[in-house]
């Protein structure tokens, strides 16, 4: 793994007192039929969190984060940049502010994509599944994780030896709970059969899913509410096409790891002031909109969003304040969206 330096020049030594009315305005969601509860917003450190950014600023925005009820902190072993430094950052966060509330919070990682050079630094066998989980408690200062997932489909694997080794890190006491993230409708249906034969059920599913993305509505969602498992989207915003900097500068081009240039077309950008003229009628912005959608009835069960600062965390709270739709608005969403947008990078994983 590349050498990667931390600045600590900026590191407050303020003991952290979590607010004490930080579960007052957030209402829980059962994660399938498990007795697991999600906030329906949590916070993914993907791209804010590694070695790209001040860790003061990223300890600002994981206590904002919790004082405000978000309890879900999710990761993967090759978050940063570079690989394994978001990880570390958290790992520096649980000792120095969040291990009085360990508890209180669900941490969730993964293991998928590649991680260490060679053949065994990727995919779904089981070497690669435990020595990852290993590395990434130890670079978390962590016992165990609440959720683990198999980050994505590895069809040169046989689906039971990927299952088989989740079944093998909640037996031993390292995960809480298991999940996938962008498999298939029915890769998602063997592997749920595979699991309930070992005991130790999927309770969760992490696809892409947006307004401008909505592969899962093809399959997935009626899978999911079948085999009794909740689902956590991720990329809500369309790698940022769905905020109102489009609406704003139209000129602006998306920039960072997180974007994609491919998804920045007229069509889509007329897909997109429609529907934040919407999302104006409702006294929203694109982005509360655009994430209340996912959490509408028959939607997901939370939303994971990404932060880089306070403020914008808390625009997309924000979204909360109205996630119903009438039936007239839903009709209008997918006759605004209704096509292929073009902004899932990830479509090609979940065909496997």
């Amino acid at each position: 793994m590349p050498e990667h330096r931390i600045d600590r020049t900026h590191e407050t030594h303020r003991p952290y007192a979590a607010a004490e009315d930080r579960y007052d305005s957030i209402a829980y969601r059962p994660v399938g039929g498990s007795g697991l509860v999600l906030p329906p917003l949590s916070l993914g450190l993907w791209w804010n969190f590694g070695d790209n950014r001040p860790f003061a600023t990223q300890r600002e925005i994981l206590r904002h984060a919790f004082d405000r009820g978000i309890t879900h902190f999710d990761l993967a072993n090759n978050y940063g940049p570079p690989y394994g430094s978001a990880e570390e950052n958290f790992g520096r966060m649980m000792v120095k502010d969040f291990a009085p509330y360990r508890d209180e919070i669900v941490v969730s990682s993964k293991a998928g994509y590649d991680m260490w050079p060679g053949p065994y630094g990727l995919g779904g066998s089981r070497k690669y599944i435990l020595a990852s989980a290993e590395a990434s408690l130890q670079r978390m200062n962590l016992d165990y994780v609440d959720i683990f997932y198999s980050h994505r489909p590895t069809p040169d694997v046989p689906l039971e030896e990927t299952i088989g080794a989740l079944d093998t890190l909640v037996r031993q006491g390292k995960a809480l709970y298991v999940g996938i993230s962008s498999y298939s409708p029915e890769r998602t249906a063997e592997a749920a059969e595979i699991a309930r034969r070992l005991g130790t059920p999927l309770v969760i599913h992490q696809p892409s899913y947006s307004l401008l993305n909505r592969w899962v509505e093809d399959g997935l969602l009626e899978t999911l509410e079948r085999e009794n498992m909740g689902s956590i989207a991720f990329t809500p915003l369309a790698q940022g096409l769905l905020t109102n900097k489009y609406l704003e500068n139209p000129d602006a081009t998306p920039s960072g790891g997180r974007s994609s240039l491919a998804g920045l077309t007229e069509e889509n950008l007329a897909i997109v002031k429609n529907l934040g003229r919407l999302a104006a009628e409702r006294g929203q912005t694109l982005a509360q909109m655009s994430i209340a959608w996912l959490l509408r009835s028959g939607g997901v069960t939370s939303v994971l969003i990404g932060s880089s600062s306070t403020n914008q965390l808390d625009d997309n709270l924000g979204a909360l304040a109205n996630t119903r739709f009438t039936d007239a608005e839903l009709q209008l969403i997918d006759r605004i969206t209704a096509g292929e947008p073009g902004v899932d990078l990830w479509r090609s994983q979940s065909e496997v």
